[in-house]
């Protein structure tokens, strides 16, 4: 008696959450394994994986910056079909790393043009033929140096650069009448970021272009961060622009100390935090002892 009502109980047990299961999944927000929401004034932004992808739904046409990776991509375009059957004018890139550009190759046929700094076509360019895969990217067809305009509909879109910093080939997007900017990986919000000394980065210059951009926009700009330690945080303000501006300042400061003290390499790279910057964590501290130590030893 004792088995067979075991049996029974189990089997209502496996049958109530084979449902649970199935009502589970098939739910919207639990089967998407991406964002894709609206900001403000027809700007919004989309996270799956990756760098954030910015997006524009102008009256006349599309414009998306930077896309992720081929897998990802489609998704955001399907997303923004959804809108509405309109062209893709702008794809445009924040620089060149493959979790901003991979998924350009998705935009083929449908972008009008893809647009980026001079800099960052050349580090794109370089980074295909080293992995032997140019067949699978879309490469910019429009560059500047300084800076760059176009109106799309009823919104005017500026890119700015400000020279090297988390590379040498990172600009920042402005969509002026919703006065959002996407800064692209010049902000890595609290989490430690990826400093690419063999493609032009340097942390001085990274701060000074920091300092630019806080003068440049209003406290009533929104910013988008290329990634965050939260991923429900890669938007933000003019304070958070501030607090990674003192992350890269302590680091220097930090490392500069550590190598006037004596302290070898080895020595210098065991620290598992930043003095002065507490609130940046995650994987990577390495990588940013390590890049701070050979700009202020050999520049």
């Amino acid at each position: 008696m004792q088995r067979r009502q075991f049996i029974q109980h189990s089997a209502l047990a496996m049958a109530a959450l084979a449902f649970y299961r199935s009502d589970l999944f098939a739910s919207p927000e639990w089967a998407r394994a991406y964002q894709f929401k609206p900001l403000r004034n027809d700007v919004g932004i989309f996270m799956e994986q990756g760098g954030t992808i910015g997006w524009l739904n102008a009256s006349s046409g599309y414009v998306v910056v930077d896309s992720q990776f081929p897998n990802t991509a489609p998704h955001a375009i399907e997303e923004l079909k959804k809108l509405g059957e309109k062209p893709f004018k702008y794809l445009l890139n924040t620089h060149h790393h493959g979790d901003h550009t991979a998924g350009n190759i998705a935009f083929k046929g449908l972008a009008v043009h893809v647009v980026a700094h001079q800099n960052s076509l050349v580090n794109q360019k370089l980074a295909a033929e080293k992995a032997k895969n140019e067949d699978k990217q879309l490469f910019p067809d429009v560059t500047f140096g300084k800076s760059w305009k176009a109106p799309v509909g009823k919104e005017k879109i500026s890119a700015y650069y400000y020279g090297s910093g988390h590379t040498n080939g990172d600009v920042v997007y402005h969509f002026e009448n919703a006065n959002i900017v996407h800064v692209g990986d010049l902000v890595f919000n609290r989490r430690y970021p990826y400093i690419d000394k063999e493609n032009g980065a340097h942390i001085g210059n990274w701060i000074k272009a920091l300092d630019q951009i806080q003068n440049q926009f209003d406290n009533d700009t929104l910013f988008i961060w290329g990634h965050s330690l939260d991923p429900e945080k890669v938007t933000g303000n003019k304070a958070d622009i501030k607090a990674f501006r003192n992350y890269l300042d302590s680091l220097l400061t930090y490392v500069g100390g550590e190598i006037k003290a004596g302290k070898s390499k080895e020595d210098i790279l065991k620290a598992t935090s930043i003095p002065g910057a507490p609130e940046w964590q995650g994987d990577g501290v390495i990588r940013s002892l390590t890049a701070a130590y050979q700009e202020l030893t050999t520049g």
